[in-house]
This record gives structure tokens, sequence and C-alpha cells, in this order.
């Protein structure tokens, strides 16, 4: 009888190992595809790698790669999970120093091209999506799980579950997106029962569009607008925080002066102000 070799497989063993500490879906294939594409350029298993071989991996990033400091820091992130928590090695953070982070101000389109941008979507779905993107501020990745029940008319408030760190929050409902997603409802054929952006050719599946159907959405529009920026679905994440929260003076004198952080700055920032009424909270599509 002949006996097949056991083989060592890291990244089985790192998913186990993400899983058991209930790493969110996203976070976990990130860290998967790091440690793979690490082993692809070295060809050679990961488990046989060491710190030597992550710095001219982290330097092929950067050079070959030109990947953002913010990506390459998310791949040591997972190259440090792989090797602490997966092989129960040591890490240097001295040997393998994170990069320096740069903090350009972000493009923001004006109200004048979000609204370009949304009429120039390729259907009507597509242009609900995209307005719902802007309303809302959502990930998109947030805004494909989005479920019916979730659009409260009566709190006119939207509820997101299962957001970045898996927080849910309530954000505004702007009463512009609830009259578009009204009047969309009623010229349905066939009304959704659970999501709110269900995916199949004739949006009838059991199961929500992916982030990928967000990004296709989003790219067709602004080509067909002739946007000279480049954009993606943050863009309008940006520009419905900038719109929303930027208008407060006491903010935009903060964020000049460089004393808050991107997560204040993108959602959070009335934490900031010292009195309400410094900060005033509009609809974005109220431009």
């Amino acid at each position: 009888m002949v006996h097949k070799e056991l083989t060592y497989d890291p990244p089985s063993q790192m998913l186990e190992e993400l899983e058991r500490r209930n790493y969110a879906q996203t976070t976990t294939h990130s860290y998967i595809q790091t440690i793979e594409d690490f082993a692809r350029y070295f060809k050679c298993p990961p488990d046989r790698l060491g710190p030597e071989h992550i710095r001219e991996y982290q330097a092929y990033l950067f050079r070959e790669r030109k990947l953002a400091a913010a990506t390459v820091t998310q791949r040591l992130a997972a190259l440090r999970f792989f090797f602490t928590q997966t092989l129960k090695k040591p890490w240097s953070v001295a040997e393998t120093p994170y990069p320096k982070k740069t903090q350009p101000l972000p493009s923001i389109l004006s109200p004048e091209e979000v609204a370009h941008l949304i009429d120039s979507a390729q259907t009507r779905f597509h242009r609900m999506v995209l307005m719902t993107l802007y309303a809302t501020g959502a990930r998109r990745a947030e805004l494909t799980h989005l479920q019916i029940p979730d659009i409260d008319s009566r709190r006119m408030v939207i509820h997101i579950r299962g957001g970045k760190g898996r927080q849910d929050r309530d954000v505004m409902l702007s009463p512009t997106l609830l009259k578009a997603l009204r009047d969309y409802w009623r010229g349905l054929k066939h009304k959704p029962t659970c999501w709110l952006f269900p995916d199949g050719r004739w949006h009838t599946a059991p199961h929500p569009i992916t982030p990928k159907v967000v990004w296709q959405a989003c790219q067709k529009a602004a080509q067909h607008a002739g946007l000279e920026h480049r954009v993606h679905p943050h863009t309008l994440r940006k520009a419905s925080s900038y719109y929303t929260t930027f208008q407060s003076p006491f903010i935009l004198k903060t964020i000049g002066l460089g004393q808050v952080q991107s997560a204040a700055v993108y959602g959070r920032s009335e934490r900031l102000a010292p009195e309400p009424a410094q900060l005033a909270i509009v609809d974005p599509f109220d431009r």
C-alpha cells in the first residue's frame, strides 16, 4: 500500500489561524493572496523564506510594482501575521520597517462633476448604485450588503451592517435618494425581497451584487462622462464626506493644520467640533 506524503500547506494553516480569530473575509482573502504572491516571486514555499526575502520583496513592490506605501504596509501586515501567528517565528520591526506613508490631499469631484457622473450611468440600476454610493458615503463592499429593511424612511437613516472593523452604523437617508429609490422601485417588474441591489442579469438573484459590479458601474459612467479625474467608488465616498461634513470652518482649519487622522476626517469629524453649531450635516445632493 502506497501512502501519499503529507505536504505542508502554509496558506491553509494561515487560513485556519485567520478564521479562528474571526478576521473579515476581505482581510482573509487579501492576506492569503499576499502570501501566495510572496511565494511566487521567489518560486519557493513561503515557510522556507526569511527576513532577507521580506526586505527584497518589499523593495520589489515599490520599485517594480509601483505600489503605494499604504498597500505595501498591508502586504507587510499579512507577512507579519504569517510568520508570527502561523509559523510562530520572531518578527523584527527594525529589520522589516513599515514604509513611511504620504498624506496627499484627496482629489474631490465638484458637485457638478458628481451630478454629471451619476447622469452618465449606463443603466437605471447603475444610476441607483452610484446615487446610493454618493448619498451614503458607504464603501463599495458595504453598499453591496444593503438590504431593503436597512432603508428606514421613518427615522430617515440607512443602517450599514458589518462595516470596516465589523462595526454597524447609521448614516443619513437623503430625501433625494429616498425619492429616487421609490421611483426606481415602482418601475421594477420583479420586486426584490431581501437585497437592495440583487445580482443577476435582471437583478433578481437571491444574492447581492459584488463590489466589482460597483467598480464597473463607476468606471463606465466616468468614461461616458469624460471626466479627467481618476474616478472610482472611493472617489464618491470622499466627495460625500467633503460635502456633508467639511463645511465647518473649524474642521477645515483643523485639517489644514494636519491635526486629524483620516478616520476622523472621513465620517467622524463631528467629535472634533467644540460646538454642534459649527458643524452642519447636509444632504450631499443639496449643493
